[in-house]
C-alpha cells in the first residue's frame, strides 16, 4: 500500500486511518497546522513525504487548503480532508486538489475508499515540477479529435489505443474524452466503471475550473485520465455544444493531450470539438460506404472551414479480400492514406476484454500501425517519469500524537 501521513490532533481520526489502511503510515499532531510543505518537513524530522496526506485541521482550514495546493501541484501528493463542513468547503477543497472529504466520525469503509481513491491519483502528474520548485504557467495542450463518417469502423479502438499510447510515454499527461454522448463505448473499451461521467463534468463550475475538474476524472491503470460517456441518453441530451467547448478548453489547460472520441458523423458536439481541435484523425473502413462517407466528410469540413492542416487518415480493416485497394481509396478521397491498419482476429478479443492492444504490449501488426499513429502525434521518446520515491513504511515505527 502507498504510505499515508495523518496530520491530526484527534486520536479518533488517527485510529480511523490505521483501521482503514493498516501499518503503512505515520501521524503527527502539531499545535499549529502546517500551511506549507517546508513547515511540514520540520515536523516530520527527516521522515520522507507520503503518497497520501490525511488533513484534519480542526478550525485551521485555510492552512490545510494551502498545504493541499502545494502538495498537489509541486509534489503530486493527494490529500483527503477531514471535516464536518463538507457542503460548505467542497468547492474550495476541490480547487486545492483535495481528492475526498470525509467526516471525523465516518465509517472505516468510507475512509478506506477515500484513501484508495487518493492513492490511485498519487504519483507522476501532468507537467510535473521538481520537488520544491513552484509550478509555472504552461503551454496549452493539444486537442486530438478522432472522427469518422459512420459507425462500425473501429474509431473507438483507434481513440483508446492512441490515448493509452500517449499516456504510456508520460503517465497522467493525457485525458480521453468520450464525446459519443449517447452510445459511447470508451468505458467498456478500457474496462472501467466510472464514478462520474461527461454530464457531471460538463455542468457547473468544474467545467471551468481545472483543479475542481480533476477530482471528477477517472484514472485508468495505464496513467490515462478518462471522461467517460453518459450512462443516460436523457442526461446526455442536456449537454450543450457550448459546454463541450468549455470542458475541452479547461482540459487543454491541464493536460498535454486531450484525445476526443466523437460520435459518427458531424453532429453539434463533434463540430464543437473540431472547433477546439489541433490535430484531426479521420478513421474509415476499407469498404465502399466507408470510403464514400469519408469523402463527403472531407468535403463538408472543407466547406465549413474546419479542415485542419494537421490531419491524418486511418484506413481500418485492411485485407486483400475486400476488393478495394489503397490506391482506389486515395483516388476517391483526393489525398493519401496515412495509416493502413490490417484486419486482425486479436482486435475483437482485446475489445471484449477491455484491454487496448497498446496496453498489453502486443506485437500484432495492428499495434505497429497504432504506435506509428502515436508517433505522429507525439515524437517525444518514451521515458520513465521522474518523481518522488517513497520509502517502505511497513517496518517504520509509527509517530504517535502527543
Amino acid at each position: 500500500m502507498s504510505p499515508v501521513l495523518v496530520i491530526s490532533r484527534n486520536p479518533q481520526v488517527v485510529g480511523l486511518v490505521q483501521q482503514a489502511w493498516g501499518p503503512d503510515g505515520y501521524a503527527i499532531a502539531p499545535e499549529q497546522f502546517p500551511g506549507t510543505v517546508q513547515v511540514l518537513l520540520n515536523h516530520l524530522q527527516g521522515a520522507p513525504l507520503p503518497a497520501v496526506a490525511v488533513l484534519d485541521p480542526g478550525g485551521q482550514l485555510p492552512a490545510a487548503l494551502a498545504l493541499a495546493v502545494e502538495l498537489d501541484q509541486n509534489f503530486s501528493i493527494t490529500s483527503v480532508l477531514v471535516t464536518d463542513r463538507a457542503a460548505e468547503v467542497s468547492l474550495d477543497a476541490m480547487r486545492a486538489g483535495v481528492r475526498d472529504i470525509v467526516a471525523p466520525d465516518c465509517p472505516v469503509e468510507e475512509m478506506k475508499r477515500a484513501l484508495e481513491r487518493a492513492a490511485s491519483h498519487s504519483g507522476p502528474r501532468v507537467q510535473q515540477q521538481a520537488p520544491g520548485v513552484p509550478a509555472a504557467a504552461t503551454q496549452r495542450g493539444k486537442v486530438v479529435t478522432v472522427a469518422s463518417p459512420k459507425g462500425g469502423v473501429g474509431k473507438t479502438t483507434v481513440s483508446t489505443n492512441l490515448a493509452v499510447g500517449l499516456a504510456q510515454r508520460l503517465p497522467q499527461s493525457t485525458v480521453l474524452v468520450d464525446l459519443d454522448v449517447h452510445f459511447g463505448d470508451v468505458a467498456s473499451a478500457l474496462n472501467v466503471t466510472p464514478e462520474f461521467t461527461l454530464p457531471d463534468m460538463a455542468h457547473g463550475p468544474a467545467s471551468h475550473d481545472p483543479l475542481a475538474l480533476k477530482s471528477y476524472l477517472h484514472l485508468h491503470q495505464t496513467g490515462l485520465y478518462v471522461v467517460p460517456g453518459s450512462e443516460s441518453p436523457a442526461a446526455a441530451d442536456a449537454v450543450t455544444s457550448k459546454e463541450i467547448s468549455a470542458l475541452l478548453d479547461t482540459l487543454a489547460q491541464q493536460f498535454k493531450y486531450v484525445v476526443v472520441d466523437t460520435a459518427p458523423g458531424l453532429g453539434e458536439h463533434t463540430l464543437a470539438a473540431l472547433d477546439q481541435t489541433d490535430i484531426l484523425v479521420l478513421v474509415t473502413s476499407l469498404d465502399v460506404p466507408g470510403v464514400r462517407g469519408l469523402r463527403k466528410e472531407l468535403d463538408t469540413l472543407r466547406d465549413i472551414g474546419l479542415m485542419l492542416e494537421s490531419r491524418s487518415v486511418v484506413l481500418n480493416f485492411m485485407h486483400p479480400s475486400r476488393g478495394i485497394s489503397v490506391a482506389d481509396v486515395e483516388a476517391s478521397i483526393g489525398r493519401k492514406v496515412d495509416f493502413q491498419v490490417p484486419q486482425s482476429n486479436s482486435v475483437p478479443i482485446t475489445v471484449n476484454q477491455g484491454i487496448p492492444l497498446l496496453q498489453n504490449g502486443s506485437r500484432d501488426p495492428v499495434a505497429k500501425q497504432l504506435k506509428a499513429l502515436v508517433d505522429s502525434v507525439d515524437s517525444t521518446e518514451k521515458t520513465s517519469p521522474k518523481g518522488l520515491r517513497f520509502l517502505d513504511f511497513a517496518h517504520k515505527k509509527e509517530v504517535q500524537p502527543q
